[in-house]
């Protein structure tokens, strides 16, 4: 991973890395027992324990592999999942082993360059939530749910960003919303997005889902946008939704295409892989989020090349 456009001067060590990425790992109930020690080899960018402004770039090893399982299954592709596409477009030239171009793996270096953005606006604080998993408020319900079936599930999950300041964003094509939006998409495994009361606003009445503006500061009585008006922020919280749908390796009894014998045959999955993805993203959608508002702020340049 090279990020590229980090202003010098940022202190930066590897224990500022070991929280997030920590928070991304299997191992607990619902995800893979794969496990990676995720220690960032940091290459370039960094001198003294400062960044440089020169690219930074960080590499993380792949030594919990088992691709004998991606081998066993090479004939079948995956109802749900990028065998098949990847497989048409790279004309059969595809890396079919796992943490590829499709896999969830690389969000490790999303999560990784976040930590840098969120060290260039300390002011700014991004958490999320999941809200439901399977269809469950009560998570542990959800995934019960998953093992009583042998099959996995998705969930729902909620960002919320604190301290943005009013005006960041551009209309239309790079409105907030936009940005977000398309980087959430990068996440493996999103279906939908809404910002603020999202789909409910069908259901309102414009006097109703209009946010009232209480003071100069722009702050408003409720916050139906969600934070975003006009594909700009409004210094209020931005609020936003996203759904993950059920892992599509599943170890339970489906049927797809044998592109070796043209015939349709049942298989099920085998490996190392989440019950439920959604377990593992909050930490990687506030990593994309963070990603974008920081290059909202330097566009706006609210961060200096150079940090004293």
């Amino acid at each position: 991973m090279t990020i590229d456009g980090c202003p010098a001067g940022l202190p930066l060590t590897i224990g500022d890395f070991l929280s997030d990425l920590d928070r991304r790992k299997g191992g607990t109930k619902g995800t893979t027992p794969r496990k990676e020690d995720d220690i960032p080899h940091i290459k370039t960018g960094l001198f003294n324990g400062k960044t440089t402004g020169a690219p930074i770039t960080i590499l993380f090893d792949n030594a919990n592999t088992r691709s004998t399982d991606y081998e066993n299954q090479r004939d079948i592709p995956r109802p749900g999942h990028a065998d098949f596409v990847a497989h048409a477009k790279a004309g059969g030239n595809e890396d079919y082993r796992g943490s590829g171009h499709y896999s969830g793996r690389l969000t490790v270096c999303l999560v990784a360059a976040a930590v840098i953005a969120k060290k260039l606006m300390a002011d700014v604080n991004i958490t999320s939530e999941i809200l439901e998993i399977g269809g469950e408020k009560d998570i542990e319900a959800g995934l019960q749910k998953a093992i009583a079936a042998k099959d996995s599930v998705g969930g729902i999950i909620e960002c919320r960003a604190n301290g943005l300041p009013v005006g960041l964003g551009e209309p239309f094509f790079d409105s907030v919303e936009s940005l977000i939006s398309h980087a959430v998409f990068a996440i493996p495994a999103v279906r939908a997005i809404e910002f603020g009361t999202g789909s409910a606003a069908a259901r309102m009445f414009g006097s109703e889902h209009n946010d009232a503006i209480v003071d100069a500061s722009g702050k408003t009585k409720t916050n139906h946008a969600g934070g975003v008006v006009g594909g700009l922020t409004n210094g209020n919280e931005l609020v936003y939704r996203i759904v993950i749908k059920p892992t599509s390796s599943t170890p339970k009894d489906q049927q797809s295409l044998n592109w070796e014998t043209n015939q349709v045959e049942n298989f099920s999955v085998k490996g190392r892989h989440d019950l439920c993805i959604a377990l593992r993203v909050p930490v990687i959608l506030e990593a994309v989020t963070a990603i974008v508002l920081a290059d909202l702020f330097m566009l706006e340049q609210k961060i200096p090349r150079i940090i004293s």
